[in-house]
C-alpha cells in the first residue's frame, strides 16, 4: 500500500501525515507514506485544495485534516 499526503508542507498537511502514521500504527498496517509537495505532481491528481489523502493512487480526502478514525475507514 502506498499512501500519499499532498500538500505544500503547511501545518495542516503535516497534521494529516501524522494522523495517517498514527492510524497505520494503531491498525498494525505496513505502508509507504510519501509526502508530495511538488505542485505539478499534486495537480496531476486533479486536486486544487490541500491537504489531500491518496491511497494507492486513489484520491480519498480533499481539503481537510482527516482524523485518525476517518483514515482507518479507508485503510
Amino acid at each position: 500500500m502506498i499512501i500519499k499526503v499532498l500538500g505544500s508542507g503547511c501545518s495542516k498537511c503535516n497534521k494529516l501525515e501524522a494522523n495517517v502514521k498514527e492510524a497505520l500504527k494503531e491498525m498494525n498496517i505496513e505502508a509507504e507514506v510519501i509526502k508530495v509537495e511538488d505542485l505539478k505532481e499534486i495537480m496531476a491528481f486533479g486536486v486544487m485544495t490541500t491537504p489531500t489523502l491518496v491511497i494507492d493512487d486513489d484520491v480519498k480526502i480533499v481539503g481537510k485534516i482527516a482524523s485518525v478514525k476517518e483514515i482507518k475507514k479507508y485503510l
